[in-house]
């Protein structure tokens, strides 16, 4: 897809001053406290600042993800295709949440103000921590490029870490271990919180596997 100018402009001069010193967290999740900084006009900056909350990397198969709503009609086609040519090859997909915090107007040069930022992040020692200096009318394009970066930085590191452990091998019906184990940490969900069983019914289903747990998805709610 072409990008148009004002994108294509953001992503040029978007810069990471400051990279988070660890990696996404391969088995929980990981919360990302950013600051975006753009210039407005010569000597007033402004400082944008939030959370983003990244999911623990689920383990999926193109067959999988199929079934994964929020994904446009093209993308449901191109992995419709992959699904039929590599159905059980396993893989990682991350989800994000953003929450934007507040939003300050500063008169200072960008330069100071990024040095001062970095000086807060080193007192606060938060090694999640992320400064990046932005566009102002695509600063969240700016956002999303370092998201992106960050998940490329991190795949192969989650990739290694659960392969290591065997969570990317395949049964005998092409499900990965790891998923499996998933599924059983929402059975023990459930099993505490009934609320959480449309969770499961839906990871169940996204996997082709409710059948196959029915029985035992139903006498939760026999017991209770």
């Amino acid at each position: 897809m072409e990008l148009d100018d004002k994108t294509r402009h953001a992503l040029e001069h978007t810069e990471l001053v400051r990279a988070p010193r660890q990696e996404l967290d391969t088995f929980g999740s990981s919360v990302i406290d950013y600051y975006v900084v753009t210039e407005l006009v010569g000597n007033v900056s402004v400082v944008r600042d939030g959370k983003v909350f990244a999911e623990r990397p689920k383990i999926v198969t193109p067959a999988y993800l199929v079934n994964v709503e929020g994904f446009s009609e093209q993308a449901r086609r191109y992995m419709a295709m992959i699904a039929r040519e590599r159905p059980h090859e396993s893989g990682i997909f991350y989800r994000y949440k953003n929450q934007p915090g507040g939003m300050s107007v500063v008169s200072e040069p960008v330069r100071q103000v990024l040095d001062n930022l970095n000086s807060r992040v080193d007192e606060q020692r938060n090694t999640l921590s992320t400064i990046i200096k932005g566009v102002e009318e695509q600063w969240d394009v700016s956002l999303l490029m370092f998201i992106y970066e960050l998940t490329s930085r991190s795949l192969r590191t989650n990739l290694a870490e659960l392969k290591r452990r065997g969570f990317l091998d395949m049964d005998a019906g092409g499900v990965p271990h790891g998923a499996r184990n998933y599924i059983e940490e929402l059975f023990d969900k459930v099993g505490r919180n009934l609320a959480r069983a449309p969770e499961l019914v839906v990871e169940l289903n996204r996997w082709g596997l409710f059948a196959e747990y029915q029985d035992r998805f139903f006498a939760l709610f026999r017991r209770s």
